[in-house]
């Protein structure tokens, strides 16, 4: 008896894993970059690092995510070609809020058996995602879990490294007093919260739920909620490396986890505040029904979930025109949200004043 073969009776296929390389080597290639050495197969990814010689002082940036539990309603409903853009929006947009361009992208995924379609389809929506921002997926690995996770369950994480010249580097440092803030439209509920919406419309009437099927049609959504809950997460790293190269952006902010408030005040300089209006824009139909439905109050829901704004830019008033011009040539909407104030007693605040038409 071989060690493979004893290998395969713990649980873990080789052979599978080989087939799912083999699968997903069509979907890599369409996320390279001229700096990418070699190919799929080797211990560790190459990139040429003598590109960075164009910078006079270039800082690293890297980040790491995951989509949180996403990944249930992708395994619920066995679709799981978007969940890799989710991947891959939430690991480049926490980097590029700094001004880094992301290079190259890193990817894990854990299943408790390897199915090698399932496994390209995943990578193949990594990949999609990467060739959007224009970063390389250079590596990966899936890793089979027998006995850890169930056959058909699976989680995915990401890591992306970036570059930006030193005196381009964006944050708290570079806001004023009067600059706007500008807010971008989000596609959706994103990958944030999802522990509160499953909760709230797919739980049991036991547990306080509503127990919604995901194949229910909701007339308000358009679409089945299962669709609905599978929008992947809009990715803006091209979008906002343009911004910041044809406006004077001085911070951006990546809406997730914690939600607007939450997330703007880690770009905020403790001397000053923000206020951002409400009245300027009507979140997305998911976030009322799961506000309406699940009785989840506003505060809550504000804490939680990106309400309808998946990135937000702070710049001076006299670029707003050309910022909202720049993103819809991206295909991202966006509008003037609230503004930048001295503040000697709110210490770096961020605060939602107003209310959301029809709301």
């Amino acid at each position: 008896m071989t060690e493979t073969n004893a290998y395969a009776r713990a649980g873990v296929d080789i052979e599978a894993a080989d087939t799912a390389i083999e699968l997903m080597k069509g979907s890599v290639a369409m996320a390279t970059r001229p700096e990418v050495i070699g190919g799929l197969g080797g211990f560790a990814g190459l990139f040429d690092a003598s590109a960075l010689t164009r910078y006079t002082r270039p800082l690293l940036a890297t980040s790491t995510d995951g989509v949180g539990t996403k990944v249930a309603i992708a395994q619920a409903m066995d679709v799981h070609d978007t969940i890799g853009r989710d991947l891959v929006g939430m690991v480049v947009d926490d980097l590029v809020v700094c001004g880094a361009e992301p290079l190259f992208m890193t990817d894990y995924i854990a299943t408790g058996r390897v199915v090698p379609e399932r496994i390209a389809a995943i990578v193949r929506g990594i990949a999609e995602g990467c060739a959007e921002a224009g970063c390389a997926l250079i590596g990966g690995e899936t890793a089979e879990h027998p006995g850890l996770l169930a056959p058909d369950e699976y989680d995915v994480a990401g890591a992306t490294t970036g570059v930006v010249e030193a005196d381009r580097l964006l944050g708290p440092a570079r806001v004023r007093p009067g600059d706007v803030v500008l807010a971008m439209e989000a596609s959706g509920l994103h990958s944030n919260g999802y522990s509160l919406v499953r909760h709230v419309l797919l739980g049991s009437a036991a547990d306080g739920g509503a127990g919604w099927a995901l194949d229910r049609d909701v007339p308000e959504l358009g679409r089945t909620l299962g669709e609905e809950l599978l929008e992947p997460t809009r990715i803006y790293a091209k979008a906002c490396l343009d911004l910041a190269a044809r406006t004077a952006v001085h911070a951006m902010s990546h809406v997730t986890g914690g939600g607007l408030a939450a997330n703007l005040e880690r770009v905020m300089p403790v001397e000053l505040a923000a206020t951002i209006d409400r009245a300027t824009w009507t979140p997305q139909p998911v976030f009322d029904l799961v506000r309406r439905v699940g009785g989840v109050s506003q505060p809550d829901l504000e804490a939680t979930l990106n309400c309808g704004v998946g990135m937000v830019a702070l710049l001076p008033a006299g670029d707003v025109d050309t910022a909202v011009s720049v993103l819809a040539g991206h295909g991202v909407r966006a509008w003037v949200a609230g503004q930048v104030t001295a503040s000697a007693d709110r210490g770096g605040r961020v605060d939602l004043v107003g209310q959301h038409p029809g709301w």
